[in-house]
């Protein structure tokens, strides 16, 4: 292929090419833990990447960008009432996922407090599937 400006080039075959959704392949972790092994793809990954983002701060590790992580801990750490925690809580959540172009919907949000522990149970609709979350903190 001549690199002159006057000979068309074909760039269609590698501009689809580029299009294409990549495999969603990593790491498996365990949460509890934090040893990883094997790996995971498809729906697996994109759960394992849901209960990350939602558990990776937002704001304190530099290798992440300002998009990545949740601002949940920000919550639970302050005495917030009921009411602030239900409004509060599926906005980050929201926040946390939603950047991610897999992601088209988080929505129905369950929240119970015993104790010290949060757990938050939610849907998350992909392209090909609706995923059942649940989330402690």
């Amino acid at each position: 292929m001549a690199l002159s400006p006057l000979e068309p080039v074909d760039i269609t075959e590698e501009f689809n090419a580029a299009n294409e959704p990549e495999p969603l392949r990593t790491y498996a972790l365990d949460f509890e833990s934090g040893s990883m092994g094997g790996i995971i793809d498809g729906k697996a990954a994109l759960k394992q990447f849901v209960i990350k983002a939602i558990k990776t701060a937002r704001f304190r590790f530099a290798v992440y960008d300002d998009e990545y992580g949740c601002e949940l801990d920000d919550l639970i750490g302050q005495n917030a009432t009921r009411a602030l925690m239900e409004s509060e809580i599926p906005r980050v959540i929201e926040e946390a996922l939603i950047y991610d172009d897999r992601i088209e919907r988080v929505y129905n949000f369950k929240i119970t407090k015993e104790a010290d522990v949060l757990s938050v149970s939610f849907y998350v609709d992909t392209a090909d599937d609706t995923l059942q979350m649940e989330v402690t903190v």
